[in-house]
């Protein structure tokens, strides 16, 4: 299923007057327990941002300037909530009120762009001291009840409201960062761009924030659901946003009769295979492949991986979707035929943002000799063809195989700059670094280290996975073939290690 995003990312606060970070100060107008349609469509902002999306292929470059329209909606004082990728990226953010054609500056406080959202304010908060509050509701609306999706979509300037009905409550991945998963709710109105950010209500309590869309479908829309915005918003309290943890473990379902007899379970339709453990991860040391997982925190885990939560069959992640690093989570697993209950800590694993899309940093880049290397990450997978089986195979295996531990960055030579000094090295475009002079790169820091040592090698033997031989770089020559690729192509600086 290919999920349409429209919107940009950033994100992470507070829920709504609840929380000293929303609500710095007591509200002007506090929210009455009933709002009427007109004082929602007042606090629903319409958000234009200017955007500049870095060139990943010529890294040097500044990147491409772009645009888009959103929507936000205000959940306390100078508090607006909306989608990270409605902003991210952005250098400019302007809000405009319902009815009114003046433009207010504003800017980004957090942003989660594991979880699609973000907070912003403006400049000047004076305008907005009398507007209405949206409450976020405490659960997640039930199937078959009816909604609003309040909005800016595309084709026409002034605010758009639709009603659905929840058809499906599901975990599901987000479009944003390509690498999350969490809970999300269908609904049957369609979601447009420009839709991203705006307030599902229900009554005049938010239920979600509409964030995308179901291209191969009609009149079908996803929405964050309150309980994935109020853990963005417990989460900011602090004045910092952190990743969202995770078990580390992969599961495999046991509907199958004979599995389930060979790791001696009753035929009671409970229970998931635990097949992998990430190294380093929280659950590493403590779960094993082929131990059987049968409850979450007391919750039973069914044979396909779903637990019951608030009345709701979810994936049982859900579970430790919504705690924090440092929270505890006990599991009841089978071990060998023999149950236990294990006590895990949880974090997040940081290595496994390789795979989610990277948004408000600069390419890492550097150029040697006319070569170009750059740390291979989803951002460039996207963006180039990188088709060398080696260089696929290390990108999938870097947290599944523990590769992290060893490299932090695989570093690939992307670019070979037309010089005399890289003549006939133009095929090794695409191939992934793994030693140079007999020394393992362990990340784009260390290869820049080796090539620009004070004393250098007469020669630098670069080995690439793969490759038929090494690159032999004279060292007397790089200076000037540096020097004659710079001018040629235009290059400002000749390396950018920091994100």
């Amino acid at each position: 299923m290919r999920l349409l995003l429209l919107g940009a990312i950033l994100g992470t606060a507070t829920l709504s007057a609840q929380t000293s970070l929303l609500a710095p100060a007591a509200p002007a107008t506090p929210a009455p327990s009933a709002l009427a349609p007109s004082d929602i469509y007042r606090s629903v902002v319409r958000i234009e941002v200017a955007t500049q999306v870095p060139d990943y292929a010529t890294p040097w470059n500044s990147g491409r300037f772009s645009g888009g329209i959103g929507t936000g909606f205000l959940i306390g004082k100078n508090r607006f909530l909306t989608n990270a990728h409605v902003v991210s990226n952005g250098r400019r953010i302007l809000i405009t009120v319902y009815g009114s054609p003046k433009k207010y500056p504003a800017r980004v406080l957090f942003i989660a762009h594991d979880s699609d959202l973000a907070l912003l304010e403006v400049e000047d908060f004076t305008d907005f001291a009398a507007f209405p509050m949206l409450e976020i509701s405490p659960g997640v609306p039930q199937l078959e009840s009816q909604v609003r999706v309040i909005g800016y979509p595309v084709g026409g300037e002034r605010l758009s409201v639709t009603r659905g009905v929840v058809s499906r409550i599901d975990f599901q991945p987000y479009s944003h960062s390509r690498a999350d998963s969490h809970l999300v709710v269908q609904i049957d109105a369609a979601i447009n761009p420009g839709n991203s950010g705006g307030p599902v209500v229900q009554g005049s309590d938010v239920v979600g924030v509409a964030f995308q869309g179901l291209r191969s479908a009609d009149n079908t829309g996803y929405m964050i659901p309150s309980p994935v915005v109020r853990r963005f918003l417990k989460d900011i309290e602090d004045g910092s946003y952190d990743l969202y943890t995770d078990l580390g473990i992969t599961d495999f379902p046991l509907f199958n009769p004979a599995m389930r007899k060979a790791f001696s379970l009753p035929d009671d339709g409970l229970g998931v295979l635990i097949t992998d453990v990430l190294p380093t991860s929280p659950a590493d040391g403590l779960i094993q492949p082929n131990d059987v997982l049968l409850a979450v925190d007391g919750s039973s885990v069914d044979s396909s991986g779903q637990v019951t939560l608030d009345g709701e069959n979810v994936n049982m992640h859900e579970i430790i979707e919504r705690k924090f690093a440092g929270d505890i989570v006990k599991l009841r697993i089978q071990r060998a035929g023999q149950p236990s209950e294990v006590s895990i800590k949880l974090a997040p694993v940081p290595a496994s943002r390789l795979y989610a899309i990277q948004y408000e940093k600069k390419p890492r880049y550097v150029v040697a000799g006319g070569l170009v290397f750059q740390p291979l990450d989803t951002n460039l997978y996207a963006s180039t063809k990188l088709e060398n089986i080696h260089v696929r195979r290390l990108f999938g295996d870097y947290v599944r195989k523990g590769i992290f531990l060893e490299r932090k960055d695989i570093v690939v030579l992307t670019r070979v700059e037309s010089d005399p000094l890289t003549s006939q090295m133009e095929g090794f475009a695409g191939l992934a670094v793994d030693k140079i002079n007999g020394t393992q790169v362990r990340d784009l820091t260390h290869l820049h280290e080796i090539l620009t040592a004070a004393s250098p090698p007469e020669f630098f033997v670069v080995e690439l996975f793969g490759a038929p031989r090494p690159l032999i770089l004279p060292s007397a020559e790089i200076a000037a073939a540096n020097e004659r690729v710079q001018r040629e192509g235009s290059i400002p600086n000749l390396s950018n290690l920091k994100d």
